[in-house]
Formats: structure tokens, C-alpha cells, sequence
């Protein structure tokens, strides 16, 4: 797989019928090894041994519906009042970063509420900050540490 702009961590993967799979440490269970699963994996490592995120807050693959389809958020953070926090979309790192990834995340946002989006495909990471009061957003120069959410 490819090298990450991500911290390394110690990976655990296994090989079953000819796939390689990947432990999903939020999931509790091994996930097929997909160049945007190696993404979702690195950054999760990121967020909870570097960042300080309680991986008990953090959801994979969040199912939601809007307009009677079904969409997946790749992550979520609650707060501890289960209320999202941040969407974090990945893209596997060989797929560049586009309006049309902001214009994804930004519909999931529409109904979760989120103050913090988050987008990575582990090169290039971009992170905003919402202003529901002034109907407005900000990028932030890095992704925050959770104590300062």
C-alpha cells in the first residue's frame, strides 16, 4: 500500500482467500485492505494516539438516508452527548482531493449537523470549521487536537 503523509502505527492484517484484510479498530473486525480502507485506518490511528480522540466516540461507516437514498459517512465523532461533532470523508490516496469531495461531505452535513468536516486521502488532509451562526466556514491550518473541539 501506499506511504501515508500519516503517522505510522502498528498495522494488523491478515490473508484470507486470496484478500488481504485489515483490522478496523473501531469495528472490532477485520475489513477488506482497499487503498481507502488503508486511509480510514491510518487516520483513525491519527486522530486517537495523536490527537487525543476516544475512539468510544468515533463511528466507521454511519449509514444515513437522505432523500430516500442511502448514503455512508466514513466517520463520525460524537460528543458525549452523542451529538456529531466531526464527518471525516476518505479517498484512497491516488484520488485528489475536489470540490465534488467537499460537495459529498457538505450533504452528509446537512443532516448531521456537524461543526468540524474533515477531508483526507492521506496525503492531503483539509479540515473546516463550521459557523452555523454566521452561515460560514473556515479552514484551519491543522486538524485540532479533541481537547480543543
Amino acid at each position: 500500500m501506499n506511504r501515508l503523509n500519516l503517522p505510522p502505527y502498528e498495522i494488523k492484517t491478515r490473508q484470507q482467500d486470496g484478500r488481504q484484510y485489515i483490522l478496523d479498530v473501531l469495528r472490532r473486525k477485520f475489513i477488506a485492505l482497499t487503498p481507502e480502507e488503508w486511509v480510514r485506518q491510518h487516520f483513525i490511528h491519527f486522530l486517537a494516539d495523536h490527537k487525543g480522540y476516544p475512539t468510544a466516540l468515533l463511528a466507521n461507516e454511519v449509514e444515513l438516508t437522505i432523500g430516500g437514498k442511502k448514503l455512508r459517512c466514513d466517520s463520525v465523532l460524537y460528543s458525549r452527548d452523542l451529538k456529531p461533532r466531526m464527518i471525516i470523508e476518505y479517498k484512497a490516496p491516488s484520488i485528489a482531493i475536489s470540490q465534488k469531495t467537499f460537495n459529498q461531505i457538505f450533504a452528509y452535513n446537512t443532516l448531521l449537523h456537524a461543526d468540524y468536516l474533515v477531508v483526507s486521502n492521506g496525503i492531503s488532509h483539509y479540515c473546516c470549521k463550521i459557523d452555523y451562526t454566521n452561515r460560514s466556514y473556515s479552514f484551519l491550518s491543522d486538524i485540532p487536537r479533541y481537547e480543543d473541539l
